[in-house]
């Protein structure tokens, strides 16, 4: 269920990646002197035996699906921009929870936006909506209210045009039943939600399977993707007939599908389902560890974007209100007793509705000490680092989060005592010798 040792995945996969190898697979395996076991596949494969002797293998079936990667990398550097159609893939998660249009720390729409731009300024030929909100408004609304669904309807894939051309049918109807199945149909097609834009398909991914329980689907081994799972990736490939995919944020399924870990085989559904078409993924640049998930079980070439800039959380309201009376204690007079009793009694109150801890038998025994514990717990939470909104793909950050970034980097190597007037003109444009010089810095 592997598909490598943790040896063989350090030095075929890991370490080639540090290099920037992309897409891993196996494409042979050893024989046990008795016919060949291919570690590719996991089946006996049609070599004979040699003489009780193990030899190396390929496995036809990997070879020929990693010759077919290659040859639609070729394909895609040499067609022309104008005439490459390229399709995007958003996200839904959790799934019938509004969250279509989903990414970890990406405004996906006005990344989109400038992403569309972009492809159209670069050669490509591609349809750009006015403004975000129309973007928005074309995948989320659309059509959708004339078939009921979540977003705009783009196609409609007959039941028996599926059936006949899903290759896994009988695995796919053992888990969810006869075809088209209950998600994203109208009981006669499978409904593919998204807009296009000119060579440009925007789609949304379906949901995993699992309403209320969507994470079961990614880790049992034995399931397989729904119905319209399934037909959403057959009609990038097929009938939109795409030269690359861009998934576009952190995360969606396809990675996660069920499968082996590394080293995947035909039997695995990511690789089903990608098969041989370019994918590639915008993937925060904080989350390396899924991001290998991406590459290993999806063959994703990853281009990282960056979090948000980090800000001081700062207190609001009932914090803030919480400091205040924190503040007020350490000014009554020690012989106030009646308005420290009062003030006890409401600190308490407030860091108990803030779910704060509150240790009323050292409230009980010294009370001042658990005025200062209360309130260095209190300034803990108001210096904490938390990310400013969400980054746009294609916007630089301000000249403000920069200053802010930056104060958060420098304080996290140990430099708290730099000025912040000196970060302020080193975003100004200021060299490093004036900006120290302006604060009275050593070079």
């Amino acid at each position: 269920p592997t598909g490598l040792t943790p040896v063989e995945a350090t030095i075929m996969v890991s370490i080639p990646e540090l290099d920037g190898a992309i897409a891993p697979m196996v494409y042979g395996g050893r024989s046990d002197g008795g016919g060949m076991e291919c570690r590719g596949c996991a089946r006996r494969c049609a070599f004979p035996a040699h003489g009780g002797t193990p030899q190396m293998h390929s496995c036809p079936e990997r070879a020929y699906t990693m010759a077919a990667r290659i040859a639609r990398m070729v394909e895609l550097r040499r067609e022309n921009k104008v005439r490459r159609k390229l399709a995007i893939v958003l996200f839904n998660f959790p799934p019938n929870s509004g969250a279509a249009g989903s990414a970890a720390y990406l405004s996906v729409y006005a990344s989109l936006f400038n992403t569309l731009t972009a492809l159209r300024s670069d050669g490509y030929e591609v349809e750009v909506p006015s403004s975000v909100d129309e973007l928005r408004d074309r995948l989320l609304v659309g059509n959708s209210a004339t078939y009921g669904a979540d977003a705009n309807v783009a196609a409609n894939i007959p039941t028996d045009d599926y059936v006949r051309r899903e290759r896994y049918l009988r695995q796919i109807e053992d888990q969810w039943g006869p075809a088209p199945g209950r998600q994203l149909s109208d009981g006669r097609s499978i409904h593919v939600l998204g807009a296009h834009f000119g060579n440009v398909f925007v789609g949304l991914q379906p949901g995993f399977g699992y309403e209320g329980d969507p994470m079961r689907l990614l880790f049992e081994s034995g399931f397989t993707p729904t119905h319209a799972f399934s037909a959403f990736y057959r009609y990038l490939r097929e009938d939109f007939g795409a030269h690359a995919v861009l998934h576009f944020g952190t995360h969606g399924a396809l990675e996660f599908m069920p499968g082996k870990q590394v080293g995947l085989s035909e039997a695995c559904w990511p690789e089903r389902l990608i098969g041989d078409l370019p994918n590639f993924y915008l993937y925060a640049a904080n989350n390396p560890s899924e991001g290998a998930v991406a590459k290993r079980r999806a063959a994703a070439t990853l281009i990282s974007y960056l979090t948000p800039p980090v800000v001081q959380a700062g207190l609001y309201k009932g914090l803030a209100e919480l400091r205040a009376a924190l503040e007020r204690w350490r000014v009554t007079p020690p012989d106030a007793a009646a308005d420290r009793a009062d003030l006890s009694e409401m600190i308490r109150d407030q860091s108990s509705a803030l779910d704060l801890p509150c240790d009323r038998a050292l409230w009980a025994a010294d009370p001042d000490l658990a005025a200062s514990t209360l309130a260095a717990k209190l300034y803990e939470l108001e210096q904490t680092l938390i990310p400013d909104g969400l980054h746009v793909v294609g916007a630089p950050l301000s000249p403000s989060e920069r200053v802010e970034t930056l104060c958060a980097m420098a304080e996290a190597q140990g430099e708290p005592h730099l000025p912040r007037t000196a970060i302020e003109a080193l975003v100004s444009g200021t060299t490093p010798a004036k900006a120290a010089a302006l604060v009275g810095l050593a070079k």
